[in-house]
């Protein structure tokens, strides 16, 4: 098989398309033809280094996919050949097979296009455990989404706006600005592309209180970080959650405990990868969740791209500069 290969923790133009070794499986594990895998921002950090974890070298990136099972190990019981299946996994789906544990293996939902199941789950279940599990969203709760144009981002403007709040997105240019648009959300921000310094965060700060019907929001979804973070803290409403979700922005932001204190606010992590292994019956019915919310039509998952898996080093770098509208997903012939 081939597969996208990082042989050293560097600049992700060092990943190179080559031949490889077809996994086999063990115990409890089960083997995917790997049919269609999508780009998450993590995949960027993993081979230059700088992720939660480092896989053993040389690997795959890719935390996410669906396919095909082509063999299973001893004591899979849930899944046989020829199953249409979606898995999660920190590493490996850039590649045509992947090994996976049975229980990061779920069935494709009936009627789901490999593409579509490949590359909407990791951002859908993020922005569902973080708006559900650690925001515990209600209807008529105000929602800022910072970065609100990538794949977390709009992921958590459809389901919040599922879950009957109002959206307020912020992005950083006019044409990401259209994107969300089209997911009807209540009001956009434009902060620009470039760094905000003192003067400019403070009037982001009055911007964002402007747009808020309720003088703060009930959550902040931050996926961005860096000036931005500590800004949108500042427009946060009384006993409001204020979700951490990355640093897509760069920089991790610090701050002010005061602030924390005089909003009553809650700061909250959101660490996908943790909660799937820690959690595991949750992130079950949180899958369903969005399988239900999806057959309803309530929510609508925006592929953006689908690109040979054999030229997703750009896209990998693309994303990496936050140049990625919605979500791409790299699919094998």
């Amino acid at each position: 098989m081939k597969a996208i290969m990082c042989k050293e923790f560097a600049p992700v133009k060092n990943l190179s398309w080559e031949e490889v070794p077809d996994p086999v499986p063990g115990d409890n594990e089960i083997v995917v033809d790997v049919k269609a895998a999508g780009l998450n921002y993590p995949d960027n950090l993993i081979v230059r280094g700088l992720y939660q974890f480092k896989p053993e070298l040389p690997f795959s990136p890719g935390h996410e996919g669906a396919g095909v099972v082509s063999s299973v190990g001893k004591e899979v019981f849930s899944f046989g050949v020829g199953d249409k299946v979606v898995f999660f996994k920190g590493f490996g789906a850039f590649a045509e097979k992947i090994v996976v544990p049975e229980s990061f293996v779920f069935p494709l939902p009936e009627g789901l296009p490999f593409h579509v199941a490949g590359g909407m789950f990791m951002v859908y279940t993020t922005s569902l455990h973080a708006l559900v599990q650690r925001a515990n969203i209600k209807s008529g709760d105000e929602v800022l989404v910072l970065g609100a144009s990538g794949g977390v981002g709009l992921a958590a403007v459809d389901l919040a706006k599922a879950y009957g709040a109002r959206v307020v997105a912020a992005v950083s240019t006019k044409e990401k600005a259209e994107v969300c648009a089209g997911y009807e959300v209540d009001d956009v921000i434009v902060y620009g592309e470039n760094k905000l310094n003192k003067e400019e965060q403070v009037a982001f700060t009055q911007e964002l209180k402007t747009k808020s019907t309720k003088g703060g929001y009930d959550i902040i979804y931050d996926p961005v970080g860096d000036c931005y973070a500590e800004p949108a803290l500042r427009s946060i409403g009384w006993a409001g959650t204020y979700l951490v979700v990355g640093f897509a922005g760069g920089e991790i932001p610090s701050f002010p405990t005061n602030l924390i204190l005089l909003k009553g606010c809650a700061v909250s992590g959101v660490f996908i990868g943790r909660f799937q292994a820690t959690e595991p019956k949750q992130n079950t019915k949180n899958l369903a969740e969005i399988g239900r919310l999806l057959g309803e039509g309530k929510i609508a998952p925006f592929i953006s791209n689908t690109i040979p898996m054999k030229d997703a080093v750009a896209s990998i770098k693309a994303i990496a500069e936050r140049g990625v509208l919605g979500k791409l997903v790299f699919v094998n012939d």
